[in-house]
């Protein structure tokens, strides 16, 4: 992933990032080792802040690979509270049950695994946060379901919406996820339901407000 951010201004931000506990330091050395995408520490205490800030207690995550955000997120909505976990690789699912089991969180999550669309259809009710990190080619997709999922008050996030700096380029031939992103952020804007800013961290971050009806 290319940098968003000049290299002295990110280790700058990383600088000023309180240490996490042990169990995320090791959620986070096992990503880089293994190139397994998460938001990073950065970006997850912007979820954790956001769902806070909202007193938000139903969370449905749009891809959760091994739980990083998910532990964020559980750590955020409390005892009472509910983050709907959803993968399609069975491995991570299985390593992020063993993290959130570990981090004490577990009965504040459930692990859904397939594909997450799908089983954002098949659950009930509104969720005061939905966080998209499915495959990009399906954010358009993304768009035309989750606002509605979400009540009004709440917030829609979605991770990686400068990908590396290529949506300011015209997409090469073939590059689909590129052009849906592309997409995606150009509707995103355009919502009369929704009230949008990217953050530039990381691989950019919109955060969109859901308005009242």
């Amino acid at each position: 992933m290319r940098k968003i951010l000049e290299t002295d201004v990110q280790a700058y931000i990383n600088s000023l990032l309180p240490a996490r506990d042990a169990l995320l330091g090791e959620m986070e050395r096992y990503a880089e080792r293994h190139d397994v995408p998460i938001v990073g520490p950065a970006c997850a205490r912007v979820l954790f802040q956001l769902a806070r800030s909202i007193k938000a207690r139903r969370v449905f995550e749009l891809g959760s690979a091994i739980g990083y955000s998910t532990l964020w997120f559980a750590r955020a909505v409390g005892p009472r509270g509910t983050v709907f976990y959803t993968d399609t690789d069975p491995a991570n699912a299985r390593r992020a049950e063993e993290y959130l089991r570990r981090a004490g969180v577990l009965r504040r999550v459930r692990i859904l695994v397939g594909d997450a669309l799908g089983m954002l259809k098949a659950t009930p009710g509104q969720f005061d946060v939905i966080f998209n990190d499915v495959n990009k080619v399906q954010y358009p997709a993304v768009l035309r379901l989750a606002p509605a999922r979400v009540r009004p008050g709440g917030i829609f996030v979605t991770d990686n919406v400068l990908w590396s700096g290529w949506v300011a380029r015209a997409p090469a031939r073939g590059d689909n996820d590129t052009r849906a992103i592309q997409e995606f952020n150009r509707k995103l804007y355009r919502s009369k339901e929704l009230f949008t800013t990217v953050v530039p961290l990381r691989d950019g971050l919109a955060v969109s407000l859901k308005s009242a009806p």
